[in-house]
């Protein structure tokens, strides 16, 4: 029992040394209790166990590290584990106001990034600032689990493997199968989209735009069977579709050609004009009057600019 209580002693000494910044050099540490050196490195091995766990809870982790410099053992601070309450409560915000899911797979999912990813004593607080929310939180109408599905599909873009899928369409509820090479998975206004390009040059050649360097886009939700075929296709570096610059450019997730709008701009915000367009510029501005020409993809321009009334005159 004497020597028992002596390695406790021992090792919240230790331990205190390291939580106040000292170093701890096992020869001296050695010398001092009167043990070999091993006993001083089981000792640490003690403490960093200690460590692990209690990051789980803290959501800080931190560590003992050997410093060649100083030749000894200190404690580091490796980073914070656990996100911020702040943190946790802006990414539940924007899940739960994003209405992409269902009710029962959001609920699961903002429950388990609040075990996860917020220390324990902060989880009340923000189930609190949040339950009202998700108490009233409206599913979309199309009643779809898709999660699977669209990690799969994020699979076959990652491997560049082409796609089967049975598309329900928007305007007359027709079914149909396509072969896709998907390229890029987007989320716009409630729903998810995968940028594919089709396979098929007879239907391409019905299209607005035929030759189209441009992905066609798909809402996931409407993919009523799909298939990943073991057939691979190949899209040169060159070639690469970059989901970035044409998020920039498109609006609602209607596809089309490229082109160049121009208007005026007379409403309260303009700021709101430049972050809904992202590659909007400002020509000329006078007397609270702005011209703004922006590059966008497709029909989609045109529904917002009409959604703007009168604080908008296209040129």
């Amino acid at each position: 029992m004497e020597e028992k209580s002596d390695k406790i002693e021992r090792v919240l000494r230790v331990y205190s040394k390291l939580i106040n910044g000292d170093v701890v050099n096992k020869s001296e540490e050695a010398a001092l209790y009167g043990v070999n050196e091993r006993s001083i490195q089981r000792d640490i091995e003690d403490i960093r166990g200690f460590m692990d766990k209690e990051a789980l809870e803290s959501g800080i982790r931190n560590t003992v590290i050997y410093d060649r410099t100083k030749k000894g053992y200190i404690l580091e601070k490796i980073y914070d584990r656990k996100l911020k309450n702040s943190e946790i409560l802006a990414i539940c915000k924007i899940l739960l106001d994003s209405r992409a899911f269902t009710k029962d797979e959001m609920t699961g999912m903002v429950s388990r990034l609040i075990s996860c990813c917020a220390p324990k004593a902060n989880h009340k607080e923000i189930i609190d600032l949040i339950q009202n929310e998700e108490f009233h939180y409206i599913e979309p109408h199309h009643h779809a689990k898709f999660i699977d599905k669209m990690w799969d599909i994020g699979k076959a873009i990652r491997e560049q493997k082409y796609v089967e899928v049975s598309y329900q369409k928007l305007k007359d509820k027709e079914v149909v199968t396509r072969k896709l090479k998907p390229v890029a998975l987007m989320f716009s206004e409630y729903y998810f989209y995968i940028a594919a390009f089709i396979d098929d040059d007879e239907l391409k050649a019905n299209f607005e735009v035929p030759d189209d360097l441009y992905p066609t886009i798909y809402r996931v939700d409407r993919i009523k069977e799909y298939k990943i075929l073991d057939e691979n296709f190949r899209m040169p570096y060159k070639d690469r579709f970059e989901e970035g610059e044409f998020r920039k450019r498109i609006q609602f997730m209607y596809g089309g050609k490229l082109q160049k709008v121009r208007f005026k701009y007379s409403g309260y915000s303009v700021e709101a004009v430049l972050d809904r367009l992202p590659t909007a510029v400002i020509e000329d501005e006078e007397d609270g009057v702005y011209t703004i020409s922006a590059e966008v993809f497709g029909k989609g321009i045109e529904m917002w600019l009409r959604s703007q009334g009168e604080d908008i005159v296209k040129l």
